[in-house]
């Protein structure tokens, strides 16, 4: 079983639903981005997602696309995000960590080269935002001798067709975008999310996290009535810009709507 599995079963057990964070690695300098990972994990993070820098991230809104540009301006490349995950888990061996970021980093490296170096590093799982499942085969194979779990996204404009494709290929959870558009954008419905996810669930036993207009205690907690996994990312990675990457400042900004959050998750869901 992996760590992503591995974490939700934990909690599923103990009737609790997942905060699975989003940072972008780099942002807003190299240095900052493992002591957030362990200041999110206090707060109550239970999964780590963590952004490869990408100069072209057409699925992202101007909020995480300013965040990779500025990690860009350090350089900040795939070999990098590595060597932070391998960082981290000098002191963390526990906690899930997720890499969101898009194919071209990941080619060039070479599928079972990056396949093995995550899993040395201590990934456990990848979500390729440009990465159909149709023309995944070869990245699934190299991730599947190493162990390492791969997510898919589903829209609000995925057919049945697809989310039962993407539900054969997924493993981790399946990661519902709840709306359309790029990240950072929209009003969340609540009832619209609560019947995709139940269209999700009826072609997967995999748990379904929603990602995408949460921003708050409030929406949070909507969303984690409905889902098995509460994604937050715009949200987090605009207050790196709020306080200009001051470190002290930044961590304690990231914590507090962190931790507040998780109050939110933890009172709708008991």
């Amino acid at each position: 079983m992996s760590r992503i599995a591995a974490r939700f079963t934990e909690l599923q057990q103990n009737s609790r639903k997942a905060l699975i964070p989003y940072i972008t690695a780099g942002d807003p300098q190299p240095g900052i981005t493992v002591p957030l990972m362990h200041a999110m994990v206090k707060a109550g993070a239970d999964i780590l997602e963590l952004g490869v820098p990408f100069s072209d991230p057409m699925a992202e809104g101007p909020v995480i696309q300013r965040a990779m540009e500025r990690a860009l301006e350090h350089h900040v490349s795939l070999k990098d995000v590595l060597a932070m995950v391998a960082e981290f888990r000098q002191q963390d061996s526990e906690t899930p960590v997720l890499l969101m970021g898009y194919l071209n980093p990941v080619e060039v490296m070479g599928y079972a080269t990056f396949a093995r170096a995550a899993t040395e590093a201590g990934v456990d799982g990848v979500l390729i935002v440009d990465l159909p499942p149709e023309e995944a085969d070869e990245l699934l194979a190299e991730l599947d001798k190493t162990g390492l779990d791969i997510v898919f996204l589903v829209s609000p404009t995925t057919d049945e067709q697809r989310i039962e494709k993407i539900a054969k290929v997924s493993s981790g959870f399946i990661y519902y975008v709840s709306l359309k558009g790029v990240t950072g954008a929209g009003h969340l419905d609540t009832n619209e999310v609560a019947e995709r996810v139940n269209r999700i669930k009826a072609h997967s036993k995999l748990p379904v996290g929603v990602g995408f207009g949460i921003k708050d205690a409030d929406s949070a907690a909507r969303v984690a009535r409905v889902a098995d996994a509460v994604v937050v990312g715009s949200a987090l990675v605009k207050k790196v810009e709020e306080t200009d990457g001051l470190a002290d400042k930044l961590e304690g900004a990231i914590t507090a709507l962190l931790t507040d959050i998780r109050v939110g998750i933890d009172a709708a869901t008991n």
